[in-house]
């Protein structure tokens, strides 16, 4: 899937912007897919699933605005996406023509994916090291993404083998800074080239949770092939992710800017384009400057090199310069081969 890529693949990350309305939630991948994503994700998960519901100093979130002074617990209440509402949001994603999946965080939510016939699975970041999902995840022999954020290269090295060794082939790896959000000059995009050259089997793209929309062209030129930015209707409704999620506009723009930069990386090329050969007329060639009579010599003051490209190429001067004309030649004429006596 991923290796076979013809175009980048957008991916529209709606997590908790539906703040636990449903008909938002619809309405979220209805107008993802119309911005331009490929790919609708929405996070599978219970509370249970990934913490305890202890309000123990532990598990108190101290970080960020929007998720601070609560419990991990009471965070993934409200982040939550209902897992009954899956079949309906994935029929309105196909019939919008886009791929719907879910990211499990853990095997029970990998197995309800399973059921659901998820085309590919999403590793978090947080996710990244826990061997009992990767290992799981590798056995579907499904494709796979894994977000590198806040993971060195070693850590991300151990990822990799671990999803190799269970079965997955098809694996693909999105540069990403775990941080909500992510400061534009914390994006460091140079890393992508980067882990395309530590791990060059597999694909390489971008997870950014800035609010940039040029990101994701500079991500495509840097050799990404699947950009993934988190959706959200307005920012202004608030919720856990809405700091760090595109509107509707930035996403189409966002998406506008990939498909452009796409057609403008094209290919190594190094011949006359099809688009350029009417304007070759445009070029200098050798021009007679001053009446010549036969026999005259062939000076710098009687030719020279001016539009339109008519007469010989410029190149051949020096060779010009020096030999007698053959002919009598009126100012004005091009000149050609035979009348320069033969090159």
């Amino acid at each position: 899937m991923f290796k076979q890529l013809k175009k980048t693949l957008i991916i529209a990350e709606i997590s908790a912007n539906h703040n636990g309305d449903f008909q938002k939630a619809k309405e979220l991948v209805n107008q993802a897919c119309l911005a331009g994503a490929d790919v609708v994700k929405i996070q599978t998960y219970t509370p249970d699933t990934m913490t305890l519901d202890s309000e123990k100093d532990y598990f108190q979130v101290k970080v960020n605005d929007a998720w601070k002074g609560q419990t991990l617990h009471s965070l993934y209440q409200k982040a939550c996406t209902p897992w009954e509402w899956y079949d309906e949001l994935e029929k309105i994603a196909k019939e919008n023509g886009c791929l719907f999946i879910g990211t499990p965080y853990d095997l029970t939510s990998l197995s309800f994916l399973e059921n659901k016939n998820c085309p590919f699975y999403k590793i978090a970041s947080f996710e990244a090291t826990d061997i009992e999902l990767l290992r799981a995840v590798a056995k579907t022999k499904k494709p796979v993404v894994i977000s590198r954020g806040m993971a060195s290269f070693e850590e991300l090295s151990w990822a990799i083998k671990i999803l190799k060794e269970n079965g997955a082939i098809d694996i693909a790896i999105l540069h990403c800074v775990s941080a909500y959000p992510t400061k534009i000059e914390d994006l460091n995009l140079l890393t992508i080239p980067e882990v395309q050259k530590g791990f060059p089997d597999v694909v390489v793209g971008l997870s950014d949770h800035s609010l940039s929309i040029v990101s994701g062209a500079v991500g495509v030129s840097l050799g990404a092939k699947i950009i993934e930015r988190h959706f959200i209707l307005k920012r202004i409704d608030g919720g856990p992710d809405a700091a760090f999620s595109l509107e509707p506009n930035e996403f189409f723009l966002m998406a506008k800017q990939i498909r452009e930069t796409e057609k403008m990386l094209g290919e190594p090329f190094l011949k006359t384009a099809e688009s350029e050969k009417e304007n070759k007329q445009f070029r200098r060639s050798l021009w007679v400057v001053k009446n010549i009579k036969k026999g005259e010599v062939f000076t710098k003051e009687n030719i020279g090199s001016f539009r339109p490209a008519v007469g010989l190429e410029p190149k051949y001067l020096d060779e010009v310069l020096g030999k007698q004309a053959l002919e009598d030649i009126e100012f004005g004429t091009p000149l050609t081969k035979e009348l320069a006596g033969g090159l």
